[in-house]
């Protein structure tokens, strides 16, 4: 939730962004009232550079800056709906990138961390948060790959950059019924994976193709 009040925006904004949740999320399945009801309130504009704000609610994803990108709604919401984020939910985030999907998961969760290797963007990203009062939400700078095992186990993870296989340290940092969203592959060919951790082994249901920036991390 916003724990302070966010500053007043443009009605056309408000109505874009109603637009792209009624056209670009329900429309296409996205049924998960609260993803929704997010994806509604968080000003997605503000999360991008000046000169792609009129493009903001577009279907497909705007560059950021540090050769990086903001996913398009759709992919946020279906990454999100197949997470079942819930309110008491501890939540991890690799890419923090321009801090929109941070945004949402600090609405969708009680506290989420997020980890970026790009020391600039965590920087932007952290102004931003601070500036809509998302109090629940931590950004490091950092390796994605290794995860955060100082905060673990998270009840959901959402990776924002394909890696080349299932991360294991993000796998052994879920919660017993904890849920990981990642995109698998190659940069040609991407798969969105879901991992729920049942009885301590990983389930791994496999969703349509994707394209993600890599994963880098060491």
């Amino acid at each position: 939730l916003f724990l302070s009040m966010p500053p007043a925006e443009d009605d056309s904004c408000i109505r874009a962004r109603r637009i792209m949740v009624d056209s670009q999320l329900r429309s296409r399945g996205i049924t998960d009232r609260r993803v929704l009801d997010a994806m509604g309130q968080v000003p997605r504009q503000e999360f991008v550079g000046a000169a792609y704000a009129l493009q903001a609610y577009e279907d497909h994803p705007l560059p950021i800056g540090e050769e990086q990108t903001i996913s398009q709604p759709f992919v946020v919401a279906l990454m999100l709906e197949l997470l079942q984020p819930a309110p008491s939910d501890i939540s991890l985030e690799i890419g923090t990138g321009s801090g929109y999907v941070t945004a949402l998961l600090a609405q969708l969760t009680r506290q989420v961390y997020s980890i970026e290797r790009h020391e600039l963007l965590a920087r932007q990203a952290e102004t931003r948060l601070h500036h809509f009062g998302y109090q629940n939400a931590e950004v490091r700078i950092g390796d994605g790959i290794a995860g955060l095992p100082e905060r673990a186990p998270y009840d959901v993870i959402m990776v924002s950059a394909a890696a080349s296989q299932i991360p294991p340290a993000l796998v052994s940092q879920l919660a017993e019924n904890g849920r990981l969203v990642v995109p698998v592959g190659t940069p040609e060919t991407q798969e969105l994976h879901l991992i729920r951790k049942r009885d301590g082994k990983p389930e791994i249901e496999i969703f349509g193709a994707c394209r993600f920036v890599p994963l880098v991390g060491g």
